[in-house]
């Protein structure tokens, strides 16, 4: 692998069965503090809603918690669901964070509600939704950004803090929309894996230079199962089946011990629906997960990946990291970087 791209990690705050979500979040912030060790770049957390076996859902809350058990890592929202949220709150909410941990924070936007339809109308303000998406963005832009003369509507915290925007996306619309507002970009590739080709293309061939950034930078999320071995990854890997055949079937999302067979838990048309889903997982040790990488970035060019790793033993999920960490090549001054 030539010049690998920065790691940074997405956080669902998955509970196991049977955990409480104190026990959860006391894992969450070891696993971000792991990864700072390790110098991954970002960690970021999920916005979801009514999901039994998720504890991402007061997000900006959980930011705060990981940045103050953090020193260095940039911490941020992977992401907030913009839909669900007046501008100005978030606005308060991650200048508030950025005043605490100066240069640290990110802000990840998306235009999904996060959760089913009866939740969403419950979050939804004024019956809004994805439609006032591009509108409810340069809100936020205006309102982190600074002060102007008569400004009537100021966040403050929040004005001239100018928090870094991420847009986040599974398909072209937030490609395309962040290339014109010249912003970073963030691909789902870790639930849907169908359009990453595309999507990085249409951001880096429309990208409009902006005052946050000179040049595209585009991020790729996907799933890993880093270990000792190809078959103790498989074996593992059996945790983020069973959670993906849960969320295909209504059912609570709660991490699940690893079982030495799936057969008996899912028909063949679930398995192909779970392992469609996955299609971009990585797995194995170092040098499979390296070969697998390569693999991947071949036809692609990112600046970034982040990785989203079920695994159900949080010792195990720590060592993963270490395992991952072993497929970076050293960075270059030319690499290119973002805050």
């Amino acid at each position: 692998m030539s010049r690998t791209p920065d790691y940074s990690l997405l956080e669902l705050a998955s509970v196991r069965e049977g955990d409480s979500v104190a026990t959860t979040l006391a894992n969450s912030a070891r696993y971000a503090q792991h990864a700072e060790a390790l110098g991954f770049k970002r960690f970021w957390l999920a916005e979801h809603h009514n999901m039994e076996g998720i504890s991402s859902s007061a997000t900006s809350v959980l930011v705060g918690h990981i940045a103050g058990k953090t020193g260095s890592i940039r911490v941020g929202s992977g992401g907030v669901m913009l839909p669900n949220h007046p501008p100005l709150v978030i606005a308060e909410q991650f200048g508030t964070l950025e005043c605490l941990y100066p240069g640290r924070i990110d802000l990840g936007l998306g235009r999904a509600p996060g959760t089913d339809p009866v939740t969403a109308r419950a979050l939804r303000r004024d019956g809004l939704g994805a439609e006032q998406f591009p509108e409810d963005v340069a809100r936020l832009q205006n309102l982190l950004g600074p002060l102007q003369p008569g400004q009537p509507v100021k966040a403050i915290p929040g004005a001239g803090t100018n928090v870094p925007i991420w847009l986040l996306g599974s398909s072209l619309y937030s490609a395309q929309l962040a290339a014109m507002r010249g912003l970073p970009y963030a691909f789902a590739g870790h639930f849907a894996p169908r359009l990453y080709r595309e999507a990085l293309k249409v951001y880096r061939e429309n990208f409009e230079p902006s005052e946050q950034l000179r040049q595209p930078y585009a991020m790729l999320a996907i799933p890993a199962i880093p270990a000792a071995s190809k078959d103790e990854a498989r074996h593992l890997a059996t945790t983020s089946y069973q959670r993906i055949l849960a969320l295909f079937r209504g059912q609570p999302l709660w991490m699940r011990p690893p079982v030495e067979s799936m057969d008996g838990l899912w028909n063949p048309a679930e398995e192909a629906g779970v392992r469609d889903f996955l299609k971009l997982q990585i797995m194995g040790n170092s040098e499979d997960l390296r070969r697998q990488l390569d693999d991947l970035l071949t036809d692609i060019q990112v600046d970034e990946l982040m990785f989203t790793i079920d695994i159900h033993d949080p010792d195990k999920r720590r060592q993963a990291l270490d395992i991952l960490a072993e497929t970076r090549s050293p960075q270059t001054d030319s690499d290119a970087t973002i805050n």
